[in-house]
């Protein structure tokens, strides 16, 4: 019961109606983190789109300045010259039609993002069914899809991570662990906050964030104010 406990006191400590400042959110989106792991922290958008509109279907990827905490296995699909820039760049597991055919014979997965050269990408449609589901699937918008894999390793393994809005209008993402400092967590934030504001669609009309809020893995949401973000 020790769990549910900290959870009810982590409650207590958010007002549940106040706007606090990004420095003040960060602050207590650590505080109340789960103690017993290094949690992750999250960051929610709600945005003023309709998602039935092509043009208002947020996806892409933002690298965070500080990173996101995480290692994240790399498995590059690539021939000739982009298979070896990849070997060089240190990706974990490099082939081609080899790898598709483990992935479907031995529903293999042993890694968290697939790179991909735009020749692999036909092959790789027809185990589109396994990929898809579990967000594997690779696509140029989060720059998973390129000429350059040993670009995308290194911005995958500086903490690139994606987001896409859900049927609701909302982005989620992450922007690092709770054993972060305030700063690099702030800063984090912001980098996201502003991608997320650069490919505001043209459509939108009126206010485009209605809310945003952070929290940790298990822990209260807690709204921010939008003047935090202002430049």
């Amino acid at each position: 019961m020790k769990s549910s406990k900290r959870h009810s006191d982590n409650l207590k400590k958010v007002e549940k109606n106040k706007l606090y400042t990004a420095t003040e959110a960060i602050k207590l989106a650590k505080e109340t983190s789960n103690a017993k792991f290094d949690a992750t922290i999250d960051v929610a958008l709600n945005l003023n789109l309709d998602v039935k509109k092509a043009d208002q279907q947020l996806r892409g990827a933002v690298v965070l300045p500080k990173g996101s905490g995480k290692t994240k296995k790399i498995l590059v699909l690539a021939k000739g010259e982009q298979a070896k820039a990849a070997k060089e760049a240190q990706a974990d597991y490099v082939g081609d039609a080899d790898l598709i055919t483990k992935i479907e014979k031995e529903n293999w997965f042993d890694y968290d993002v697939i790179i991909a050269t735009p020749e692999m990408m036909p092959m790789l449609g027809k185990i589109g069914k396994l990929l898809g589901p579990k967000g594997l699937m690779p696509n140029p918008k989060t720059g998973t899809v390129t000429t350059d894999v040993a670009k995308a390793i290194e911005e995958t393994k500086k903490g690139k991570v994606n987001y896409r809005t859900d049927s609701f209008g909302n982005v989620h993402g992450i922007i690092g662990k709770a054993s972060f400092t305030d700063e690099d967590l702030m800063e984090n934030l912001e980098a996201f906050v502003q991608a997320i504001i650069k490919v505001k669609p043209a459509t939108v009309k009126g206010t485009y964030i209605k809310n945003i809020s952070i929290s940790s893995t298990m822990g209260p949401g807690i709204k921010i104010a939008l003047n935090s973000f202002d430049k």
